[in-house]
């Protein structure tokens, strides 16, 4: 995140009055220690002029989508389980809706 960040020249500040968070949260969830909602994870994307999937891609040199060429973090195992349950949770309240 903070790559794609840097590369539209926004500071975690104007990214978290965009998201309407606070910086703090926006620097947690850079450097891993926060995971953010599916919600969240929608703002920081539109901010960033991004698809939502770059925010998890593994980015490597024979890679050319968005120009950016850096690998991403990798996960914890407790900010995948983080992940899986917020996917499952929004696949439930799509499915509830039918």
């Amino acid at each position: 995140m903070k790559n794609f960040r840097k590369k539209e020249k926004i500071s975690q500040m104007e990214l978290a009055e965009y998201c309407d968070t606070s910086p703090g949260y926006i620097s947690e969830i850079e450097i891993g220690r926060k995971f953010p909602s599916t919600e969240m994870i929608e703002k920081i994307a539109e901010a960033l002029r991004i698809e939502p999937y770059h925010l998890f891609k593994d980015w490597t040199e024979a890679d050319n989508d968005a120009n950016i060429k850096k690998p991403c973090p990798r996960l914890s195992i407790g900010m995948k389980k983080e992940i899986k349950s917020q996917i499952e949770s929004s696949i439930n309240e799509i499915f509830d809706k039918y």
